[in-house]
């Protein structure tokens, strides 16, 4: 299901299946270092998507790709992909990488406890919340941190593609909706939603009641874990109609553009855990910056991301007609 507002097919899929279709026209001593992508329109997930792959340029050390989904003949996402030559830098080259923060990986999850109904949804991806820093500061100074891995073991004959193409797919994952948890606005505001989620989450026990299986499926996975400590508090606000001038809910939050750098395509496991960070610096004229850096179990920078989108609230007035 995708987030409130959003439409059309996961946009981690395109960029994965892009930098997939890509990567098969590369030799293999060279790895992809940098993607750019742009949400052209809202793709539709009944209808197959096919990728157009073109040669821009094959070069000595650097190799450039375009690649364009496209539906019904019309092109729905397109990306240029930069591939360079393994070990073209030199013996001797500059080094610098901002170290992973100093946090516990995740602990197997106890049956019937919060986190273990976050996890028991679908999808490719497990994923565990680290903590906000900086909770109680301004929105661009907070940093959203989760940790996410492949669920089950990705297959050695897929190479250190498979692992790309799985780290691809998840840079998307909770991205944009960064600017909107910044501001601590939660995905499901309205009263009818959280009405329903918290009869459907009375017993979070009970992880074979088809209410609460049926909840996680709406809440992606993410919102089970920290719904409880707001939920309440929400739901009695927005019944009472209480601080009406602060409240604020989003009516639409779609992905306009998404960057991938990629720093040591050959050093990490998708299917290991890897440590996010997010943090939006901007927000303005219903758009907002969402950054991201990935670290491998290991603690070394994998990737560096940025993506824009529209985040745009729901008004209290009508628009106005137009004459």
């Amino acid at each position: 299901m995708a987030p409130p507002g959003a439409r059309g097919i996961y946009g981690g899929a395109a960029i994965a299946q892009s930098l997939s279709a890509a990567m098969r026209t590369v030799p293999a001593d060279f790895a992809v270092h940098s993607m750019h992508c742009y949400f052209v329109l809202a793709g539709d997930s009944e209808i197959p998507i096919l990728y157009h792959v073109e040669r821009v340029r094959d070069g000595r050390s650097f190799i450039t790709r375009t690649v364009q989904a496209r539906q019904r003949g019309r092109p729905i996402f397109t990306t240029t992909l930069s591939f360079s030559r393994v070990g073209s830098g030199g013996e001797k080259t500059l080094n610098h990488a901002v170290p992973k923060p100093d946090v516990p990986l995740p602990q197997p999850v106890i049956p019937g406890t919060v986190k273990a109904l976050s996890e028991a949804g679908g999808g490719p991806f497990e994923s565990q919340k680290a903590g906000i820093v900086n909770r109680a500061s301004y929105p661009e100074d907070k940093k959203m941190r989760r940790f996410v891995r492949a669920r089950g073991h990705i297959s050695e004959e897929g190479g250190f593609q498979a692992h790309l193409s799985a780290l691809a797919y998840v840079t998307d994952s909770f991205f944009i909706g960064t600017v909107a948890r910044v501001h601590d606005i939660p995905r499901f505001s309205s009263p009818a939603e959280l009405e329903k989620l918290l009869k459907a989450l009375k017993n979070p026990s009970d992880l074979d009641d088809e209410d609460i299986t049926k909840a996680l499926k709406e809440l992606k996975e993410e919102e089970a874990t920290d719904l409880r400590r707001r939920l309440e508090g929400a739901l009695s606000d927005a019944t009472n109609g209480k601080n009406q001038q602060q409240h604020k809910e989003v009516g639409m939050m779609v992905s306009l553009d998404h960057s991938i750098y990629f720093h040591n395509p050959r050093a990490f496991r998708a299917d290991e855990w890897m440590l996010i960070e997010m943090e939006s610096p901007w927000a303005g004229e219903g758009r907002g910056l969402a950054l991201q850096k990935i670290w491998s179990k290991d603690g070394v920078l994998i990737a560096t991301c940025t993506q824009e989108g529209v985040v745009r609230l729901k008004q209290d007035k009508p628009p106005l007609a137009k004459i």
